[in-house]
């Protein structure tokens, strides 16, 4: 049904196993027990689930276990679901991860797999070196100038730009940043702006849309979790972002600079509350400048174009005009750049596409 409305299901799987799973009874050596016989529940410091176990990758009957849990991800790809978002790969042993891989990919090479592995910055190259497709960030965190930059740097840098494609989501079911906390509509455009500008694949949990923003006091997890409870929502009540949503999903389609991740140059903006950058295509016919405020003032910025080169008929000319990419207006190139003011009560962020 999903397909013949044109969406694609991507499937959470969590290699985890309830107390009443029937593989307990089944197969009872898959599983670890403490010394007195009971079942050792998972963890994942400081995290402990009390009401899951996990399966023993190094049992005697490790072969039978890790052929059985590949036939589960084989049975929904013939359902026709080809994404998977592995939930912690981090806790469960790499060898059997690139060997599940390996085992579905020879089959299907069009499966994705997403690591959704918030831990060390080692482990998290590791699972993508090993043959994860994406893989979850640190973007969430990552809220001022100087530390978007510095880790943009480091992802888009040799070696990693090799191995490691990011995936930034701008929340999750387990995660409400405090950032979004106060509710301010500029501060969720703003978060999804620089999610869908800076990587070629970014994410969105329920409920951004519409600025649900309650928090349990001092943490960031939501208060109402969709995870313990059914929510019904208006998608249409006043305040949401899906227009706005709309027009960046629709701005990466048509400009593949923003559908790719390595070929991005921060410029020096005068401002540590405005962060620049300009993106080309990996066929260098498609050039994209990036400004957005990082705080709720209005903002008068020099953007400077410097050495970028647009292509135009085999040729690479520097760029005498821009056009905004949501609204269509044009602006002239003055002196080597463009005299920008963001008022992000409006919109945070200004896209527009160099033209010679």
């Amino acid at each position: 049904a999903c397909h013949a409305l044109n969406i694609e299901v991507a499937l959470d799987i969590a290699v985890q196993c309830s107390p009443d799973h029937p593989w307990l009874k089944q197969h009872p050596n898959w599983f670890r027990r403490r010394p007195d016989g009971s079942m050792r529940f998972a963890e994942n410091p400081p995290k402990k689930y009390e009401d899951i176990v996990n399966p023993d990758f190094a049992c005697d009957d490790a072969g039978s276990l890790w052929n059985a849990l590949r036939d589960v991800l084989l049975f929904w790809v013939a359902q026709g679901v080809s994404i998977f978002r592995i939930d912690n790969p981090h806790t469960k042993p790499f060898r059997f991860w690139e060997w599940l891989i390996r085992e579905v990919q020879l089959r299907h090479p069009d499966v994705i797999f997403l690591a959704e592995a918030f831990t060390r910055p080692k482990l998290m190259k590791g699972l993508a070196k090993l043959g994860f497709t994406q893989s979850y960030t640190y973007f969430t965190w990552r809220v001022q100038k100087w530390e978007i930059e510095q880790y943009l740097r480091e992802l888009t840098g040799v070696p990693e730009r090799d191995f490691f494609r990011p995936n930034f989501f701008v929340n999750t079911p387990d995660i409400l940043p405090f950032h979004l906390q106060s509710g301010e509509p500029w501060v969720f455009k703003a978060r999804l702006a620089l999610a869908a500008t800076l990587s070629a694949s970014y994410g969105i949990y329920n409920g951004f849309e519409l600025l649900e923003h309650r928090p349990i006091p001092g943490r960031e997890e939501y208060l109402d979790s969709e995870k313990y409870e059914i929510k019904v929502r208006d998608w249409d009540q006043p305040g949401h972002l899906k227009s706005y949503i709309r027009d960046l999903n629709q701005a990466r389609r048509r400009h593949p600079a923003l559908l790719q991740t390595n070929d991005l140059r921060f410029v020096e903006i005068n401002d540590e509350h405005v962060i620049g950058f300009i993106k080309r295509s990996l066929d260098g016919r498609n050039t994209v400048g990036v400004a957005i405020a990082l705080s709720g003032e209005v903002h008068d910025v020099w953007f400077p174009l410097g050495d970028t080169l647009v292509e135009v008929g085999g040729e690479l000319k520097p760029p005498v005009a821009v056009e905004n990419l949501i609204t269509g207006e044009r602006l002239p190139v003055q002196w080597g750049g463009l005299q920008l003011r963001i008022d992000p009560a409006r919109d945070p962020a200004l896209l527009f596409q160099c033209l010679a």
